[in-house]
């Protein structure tokens, strides 16, 4: 019967009936998917019992959302993007709801001029300034507001999470008259972090210490180090996730007491892991108190961008999040040079004497004999060290190259290679006649 109704379709008795979807129609398929998967779990109950079906469904709704995610197979887009060059020694995005105050914030602190109205979505587009601190340059990229719903594309919010993923540091900039201190149902905080979080961004995390190894055979192996054993996971779940992404065949070590989620997120492997500073704008329409209960958050900052109060605190606590480090260099038998450091970090390389030649030449690694330190990552001044040394903030380093020649350089020239030979003719030895 199905045949048969088949056949009728496509002799074009009824029309639309098996023809294939488009972009649009198998996305409304997957949100559609989401949903239900979403309201299964609200309505399931949280105990040992349904600890492996709720991983389960986790599993299922991470995947979904990749796919919902990802770019179409058919090439076409679905909107222009953000294009900014990267510029300067690290990127700060400016995220959050429309009207909260991103645009006269950038204009505070790098003096770039964007457009700021009384009414909502004044920024339409991306407006990139930069900040001189600290003989640093900054970026400073002022984004679209977004809406809840961003994650699923409403709002260009796509677009704009796109941005902020390749940023240092995210400032979730915030109105403090809708934050939790001022008694407000409707807290941006909250919001901002679901949608966040529902494209792969982990805000103030770290990766977790799970070694995964995909093998052809031997089944699965679950091993772990936690003093004390698992706590929040059991080996059964761990199992039945593993099942869901079809890894039958692996050895897992866990290093420390994780939960269903962060095992996702390993699993996953597209998770974004990036620092994010709450900036709580309109301040001075808040009491004393909420003021203080707001300021003694982990990771927030309190700020007016009308009274221009807390600016100076809000860079310090940008550069303390970003990780620089200020790098002057010395020649020998000179004075160091205060003008232009080089600028590393942690997130961009690495902060070591190596990653410091390579700032300066790829070859310097290489050529290096040993690097005279004078500052705080230095036992004493002066200090010799290696390539490994970690370098800190404002460190004085003098490198000092070797008598090294390198192979690559002496293809096509003379040997330099020495040889017995004896210098004078006559202190040759004679070799014995031949015999006749």
């Amino acid at each position: 019967a199905w045949r048969a109704w088949t056949r009728i379709c496509r002799r074009g008795r009824v029309r639309g009936c098996c023809e294939p979807r488009d972009r649009a129609s198998g996305a409304m398929g997957i949100l559609e998917k989401i949903k239900d998967i979403e309201l299964e779990m609200s309505r399931t109950q949280k105990n040992k019992a349904t600890e492996g079906h709720l991983g389960i469904l986790k599993s299922k709704l991470a995947k979904l959302r990749t796919e919902l995610l990802a770019p179409s197979k058919s090439g076409g887009g679905e909107g222009d993007g953000f294009e900014v060059s990267k510029y300067g020694h690290g990127r700060v995005a400016l995220i959050g709801f429309p009207s909260v105050g991103k645009s006269t914030l950038l204009t505070q602190l790098t003096g770039t001029d964007s457009e700021a109205a009384a009414y909502e979505f004044t920024t339409l587009t991306c407006i990139p300034g930069v900040i001189h601190y600290n003989d640093a340059k900054i970026q400073l990229l002022d984004l679209p507001g977004i809406i809840e719903g961003a994650s699923e594309g409403k709002g260009r919010g796509r677009q704009v999470i796109a941005v902020a993923k390749s940023s240092d540091l995210i400032l979730m900039v915030l109105d403090a008259t809708k934050s939790e201190a001022a008694n407000s149902r409707y807290a941006h905080k909250e919001i901002l972090t679901r949608e966040l979080e529902a494209v792969g961004l982990r805000l103030n995390q770290t990766p977790p210490r799970v070694y995964i190894k995909k093998k052809h055979s031997g089944g699965v192996q679950v091993n772990n180090t936690v003093p004390g054993g698992l706590t929040r996971i059991d080996e059964t779940t761990v199992l039945k996730v593993l099942a869901e992404y079809k890894i039958h065949h692996c050895e897992l070590l866990i290093r420390e007491d994780i939960d269903v989620d962060q095992l996702i997120d390993v699993l996953e492997g597209n998770r974004k892991y990036i620092r994010c500073l709450y900036v709580y704008n309109k301040v001075d329409a808040l009491t004393i108190e909420e003021v203080d209960s707001l300021s003694r958050r982990a990771d927030s900052v309190c700020i007016s961008c009308y009274l221009e109060l807390g600016m100076d605190q809000l860079l310090r606590r940008m550069w303390a999040a970003m990780g620089l480090v200020r790098v002057y260099t010395k020649k020998t038998g000179s004075k160091p040079d205060f003008d232009e450091p080089v600028v590393l970090a942690e997130h961009r390389g690495g902060t070591s004497v190596k990653d410091f030649c390579d700032q300066i030449h790829n070859t310097m690694a290489k050529n290096l004999k040993y690097a005279q330190v004078w500052g705080t990552s230095a036992k004493h001044m002066g200090q010799r060290v290696g390539v490994k040394h970690p370098l800190e903030d404002e460190d004085v380093v003098q490198l000092v190259k070797g008598d090294k020649v390198d192979k690559d350089e002496l293809k096509g020239r003379f040997s330099v290679t020495k040889k017995n030979d004896p210098a004078r003719i006559a202190d040759r030895v004679k070799k014995a006649k031949l015999k006749t």
